[in-house]
Formats: structure tokens, sequence, C-alpha cells
């Protein structure tokens, strides 16, 4: 009778089952040598990192065996000596226009994703391995974002790493005042959330740098603030010339608005998700629909970016903070006194300045089961109309008639199509 031959244990008889461990250690060395292979000023290309790398492995494989903990460590002592003997025995000390530190630290992570190797954690060690490849490639290309952002805007990211990483998971996370409305934490996490988005759109702006166009500055300044972007493109609309363009911008920012409020109901209030999103897809494509019957809108033009402040400010952080606290309260006061009929009138108040913090604050009703769904996709498309409604009126009122005549369309469609689903789909 014939045995069929199996290959792992013919493996595992030679000794040769950490085989593929090791094979994977050279392949993430051989990647980051390669990328350091590029520079010829570089202490340790293709062979010397990709031996590193299968070194981590070695090391914590000895170690293992041995029940000696302390092997992997002196090994990544005895990696990092050496090369930075390497750079240090230049006559200057460094090596010609590479300093040297880059190399360093690609030689000990190559060490240190070769231990994780043999950890078991072979496709996070690949992952990493991919990204700080591409860390070190792409060092042109980092240096340049870098220079669209002053040190302000770079301080308010410290900000919002701060209040994100430091501040939040020491609020505590219970129910305060009238119907246990102000929960710190919970206020916290929607200040961080609404900040991150505009942060997102905000950096947008500053990268497009040169090459701006009515979709980028539509899109992305609809992730900072709608209401400052119809503001500041409302002025515009007394220049006959620029018309197309800011009614373009505004249009597309309000669009965009749509989007936001899925990505916040996604986040916030997941289970509201499948009822609140067909009715922002029609919406969506209800503008996008009265869009396509102005072809002759502009969707490029030379026009320096509009100036907005970092959504990362502390003050403006603690600004929403405070306002989505107080809606949130007034919000459910609303429901408890008059039912449905007063959230719908706190809906229509709240979203006149902005739909972020009644949005917000009806997700929070809905997750506590205050409110069914159906009731809450009404509130949030309430406040939509209400929002839209606001924004028309500033460009009436800033921009003129024939920039509220380019707007007016799709932005009424919108209202109108999200306020008829909404009906449709209770």
């Amino acid at each position: 009778m014939g045995s069929t031959l199996n290959f792992g244990e013919l493996f595992d008889n030679a000794g040769l089952d950490l085989l593929p461990a090791f094979a994977t250690s050279l392949a993430i060395g051989l990647l980051i040598g390669l990328e350091r292979e590029r520079h010829p000023n570089a202490k340790a290309g293709l062979r010397t990192i990709a031996l590193t790398s299968l070194f981590g492995t070695l090391t914590a494989l000895l170690g293992a065996a041995t029940a000696t903990p302390w092997l992997p460590a002196a090994g990544l002592l005895a990696v990092g000596a050496m090369i930075v003997a390497v750079y240090f025995g230049e006559p200057d000390g460094t090596a010609q226009g590479d300093p040297g530190t880059t190399t360093v630290i690609a030689v000990l992570l190559a060490y240190g994703l070769g231990m994780l190797v043999y950890l078991e954690h072979g496709n996070l060690a690949i992952a990493l391995a991919i990204i700080i490849t591409a860390l070190l490639y792409f060092k042109p290309e980092l240096r340049g974002i870098l220079q669209h952002f002053s040190r302000h805007d770079l301080l308010a990211v410290l900000q919002f790493a701060a209040l994100t990483f430091v501040v939040l998971p020491v609020l505590p996370d219970r129910g305060y005042g009238p119907y246990g409305a102000l929960n710190p934490h919970r206020i916290w996490l929607m200040v961080v959330l609404i900040s991150g988005l505009s942060l997102t759109g905000y950096i947008a702006l500053k990268l497009a740098g040169g090459r701006r166009s009515a979709i980028m500055l539509g899109i992305s300044g609809g992730l900072v603030s709608t209401t400052a972007i119809t503001l500041l493109f409302s002025r515009l609309g007394r220049d006959r010339s620029a018309v197309p363009l800011a009614a373009r911008v505004i249009i597309i920012a309000n669009l965009a608005l749509l989007v936001r409020l899925a990505v916040l109901t996604a986040v916030a209030g997941r289970d509201l998700l499948p009822h609140l999103l067909p009715v922002l897809g029609l919406a969506l494509f209800a503008g996008v629909a009265a869009v396509a019957l102005r072809p002759r809108l502009t969707l490029h033009h030379d026009l320096p970016p509009p100036r907005t402040a970092n959504p990362m400010e502390l003050r403006t952080a603690l600004g929403f903070g405070l306002l989505f606290g107080v809606v949130l309260f007034v919000s459910a006061w609303l429901t408890d006194v008059a039912g449905n009929r007063g959230l719908y009138i706190g809906a229509l108040i709240a979203g006149l300045p902005d739909v972020d913090a009644i949005t917000l604050s009806v997700l929070r009703l809905h997750e506590v089961g205050s409110v069914p769904p159906a009731t809450a996709v009404t509130a949030i498309v309430l406040a939509l109309l209400a929002n839209q409604t606001t924004k028309l009126l500033l460009v009436a009122a800033l921009g003129g008639a024939r920039l509220f005549r380019s707007c007016a369309l799709p932005l009424a469609a919108t209202g109108i199509t999200a306020v008829a689903a909404s009906a449709l789909l209770a």
C-alpha cells in the first residue's frame, strides 16, 4: 500500500518547520534594505538590513530555545552599537551628507520585525515593513507637505492629539443633570469626531496649493464648515465673472454635507444608518441631478485658497462641546415635554446655524431609546432643511440675485428631496 508524502511532516522531521518564518524575515529585510540601497551614503543597505532581520528571528529563536529571555535584548544592543560605530567611525563623525539617524533606526526596526516574525506576528511585521519603507521612500513628499502648514497649524494638530488621547480617556462616562443628558465623555467624544472631520478638510484645503478646483474646494471646505465656505464664496457673487466658480463651490460643499452626516451617523449612531442612508442618498442624487442641469458652471479656476481658521483651535473645540451639551439637553427636554413635535421644533431652530450639534444630539437620543428611528431621521432631515434655508438666505444677501439663481435649485432640491424621502420611507 502506497503512502502519501506529507511535506509538513517532512519539514518537521528535518527541523525546517521554522524556515517560512526566516523566509518572511528575509523578505522584510530585503524590502527595507532595497530602499536604503538607493542612498549611496547610507552605511547599511540591501544585504546588511536583510541579515539584520534574519538575526532578529534567530536571536528570538535561540532565546526561546535556551530559556534566555535577555538574549534578544542583547542582540538589539549589539546591532545598535555596530551601526552607530560605523557612522562614528567616519572622520567627521558622520557619513558625508547623511547623519545616519534614519539608517540606524531602519536597521533596528528590521531587527525588531525579525523578532516579531518568530513570535508568530508575521502579517503585522509585513504590514509594518511596508509602512516603514513608504516613510523612508517618500521623504521629499513628506517634507513638501509640511511646508504647507504653519507652526500654528502643527500646534493645533498636537492639541487634537492631546484632546483625543489625553483628555478623552479621563473624562467620566456617565450622565449628569436632568435626563442624564450631560455625559462628559460622550460630549467630548463628539467634539473629537467633529474636530477630526473638520481637521481632515482643513488639511485637504492646505494641500490643494495651486492645484485648486471647485470640486476640491467644495469637498474639503464642506468638511471644514459649509457655513464658512458659503459665507466666503457668497461674497464673490458680486463679481459676475466669479459667479460660476462660487456657485459650484457652494453647491459641492453643501452636497458634501450629506456625506459628512452619513459619516457622523456611521460612527456615532450605526443603528440608525440603515434608516438615514437611503434618505441622504436620494437627497445627494437630487442635488447632483440639479447640478447636471447647469453644465456651464465652471469646474476649474485660479483662485486664492479660502482663508479658514484651523478647526482644531482649543477655543473652537470647547465652543462646540458647549453647544453640543446645550443642544443635547434642550432636545431631551423638548422631547420630554412636547414629544416628537418638540424635537422637530428644536431641530429646526438648532439646524439654522449648524447641523452637526443637533444631528449628534438626535443620534444620542436614539441610542438611549428616547426616540424611534423614524422620528430621529425626520429630526435630522428638518435640521438639514433649516440649514440649507440659511445657506440660501446668505447667498441671496451676500452674493446677489445671479448667484442665488445658480445655487437655489440644487440646494432646494437636496432639502426637499430629503424631506419627501424621510416621509415616504418612515
